[in-house]
């Protein structure tokens, strides 16, 4: 497989890339953790950054997260940034920037008040085939928050553009609970990708233990589903729980996933991909539909810790390192981004 593919360096020296984003003039966006969205256009990485967010706090795990490039942006240009913030109490929001192709401006909050934490705060962000922003957030290391419906953390949420509340979500009208939420029971889910043709929704979350005890799973995100978390992991079933599609144990840390669309390396056509810090590799998975055919573990070792992951309008796979993140070791160029190119 390897001699139909190789793979290029595109931007280097980078600081824990965290999230990459296309526009369709054909520009790169990805954010930093530490709070700066950089751009990278006829190949080259812009100096100045986009934006520089001063208000990002980089305590443990996160900072400046997730971004989503709106489906009508040639309209509208609109980005979506997820970060947290208040460096007393850690919290996330996500924020809704206009493009104006130097700088972001017109700053709108679309959700916040998400209760974060240095370690699960989640925060994959995504636009669905339905034109709705999904948004993951993790269970901010209260484990008994996922399975609340009161609550919004452990929890897929899918908002309007604008952050109002669908009138189709699935507990609009339940007493009690959060109209925002779209699955439950998640413990800290940070990719998001959709399959063509069936349009289902694939997460990638990491499961209970860091280490050997793993967990670390792959699911089908349905409407109004409970996913498990804190009553069940691994492989566990239980009446009214979704059980994950794939389970890792020992622990891989899945990060961003993204469906290969195109059809420059055409073995790669439709397979699911997904980026792994602690697992040091790039997972590539063939579907039929719903059904697992294989995997394939790829890089394994050679890059090192891998979070970001995107397929670009070039017709090219994109995924970054996170060496630089305090649990790597950088080589002397990190952070990275890569593109696999026929």
């Amino acid at each position: 497989m390897q001699g139909t593919y190789k793979v290029e360096v595109v931007v280097r020296g980078m600081e824990v890339p965290w999230g990459i984003a296309f526009t369709p003039d054909g520009r790169m966006l990805f954010t930093e953790r530490p709070g700066r969205v950089r751009v990278v256009e006829k190949g080259r990485l812009r100096v100045k950054p986009l934006a520089e967010l001063p208000d990002v706090v980089t305590r443990g795990e996160p900072g400046l997260m997730g971004i989503a490039v709106h489906p009508n942006y040639a309209r509208n240009r609109w980005v979506y940034l997820a970060y947290t913030y208040d460096r007393d109490d850690l919290k996330v929001r996500v924020i809704r920037f206009k493009d104006t192709g130097e700088q972001l401006t017109e700053r709108k909050v679309i959700i916040e008040n998400i209760a974060g934490a240095v370690i699960h705060v989640g925060m994959a962000l995504s636009f669905g085939p339905d034109g709705k922003l999904y948004i993951t957030t993790g269970d901010a290391a209260k484990r008994e928050l996922s399975a609340q419906l009161n609550k919004i953390e452990g929890k897929t949420l899918r908002l309007n553009d604008d952050g109002s509340i669908p009138r189709d979500n699935p507990f609009v009208n339940r007493s009690g609970a959060r109209p925002e939420i779209w699955s439950y029971g998640h413990r800290n889910a940070q990719g998001i990708a959709w399959q063509p043709g069936s349009n289902l929704m694939f997460q990638t979350e990491h499961g209970p233990s860091d280490g050997p005890g793993g967990g670390d799973e792959v699911n089908i995100v349905e409407r109004g589903k409970h996913y498990g978390w804190p009553v069940i992991s691994h492989r566990q079933t239980r009446d009214g729980m979704v059980s994950p599609l794939l389970e890792y144990s020992p622990s891989v840390a899945p990060g961003g996933a993204a469906f290969y669309r195109g059809d420059k390396i055409p073995a790669f056509k439709n397979n699911l991909f997904f980026a792994c810090l602690r697992g040091s590799m790039l997972v590539r998975v063939v579907l039929d539909g719903r059904r697992v055919v294989r995997t394939e573990e790829m890089f394994k070792n050679e890059y090192g810790r891998l979070r970001a992951v995107a397929f670009g309008p070039d017709g090219h796979l994109y995924f970054g390192t996170s060496n630089r993140d305090g649990r790597g070791n950088p080589y002397a160029e990190d952070d990275r981004i890569f593109r696999l190119v026929p």
